[in-house]
């Protein structure tokens, strides 16, 4: 399996955390800043369900543009090679 090197940017890194600290984000929008967070200064990739929930998010029109914005740091750092099961 390649290797991605991709971290997460400082911006989303503090919007990320701005979600996991607000008590009315949802599961979902959690869910990503928590992935965020932890490839913020590491080399931590994006697991399978995280890059599904993520792909689901982008395609979907009922989620804010902060979400796809984590959605979409958490898509970057996936594994390219990656082949769901």
């Amino acid at each position: 399996m390649s290797v991605n090197t991709k971290q997460t940017s400082k911006v989303v890194a503090t919007l990320a955390s701005h979600t996991l600290h607000d008590p009315k984000a949802s599961v979902t929008a959690k869910t990503l800043a928590g992935s965020a967070v932890s490839q913020a200064h590491s080399k931590n990739q994006t697991g399978a369900r995280v890059e599904h929930l993520a792909g689901q998010v982008l395609k979907s029109n009922k989620y804010s543009k902060d979400t796809k914005t984590l959605a979409a740091s958490v898509v970057a750092q996936s594994t390219k090679d990656r082949k769901l099961k």
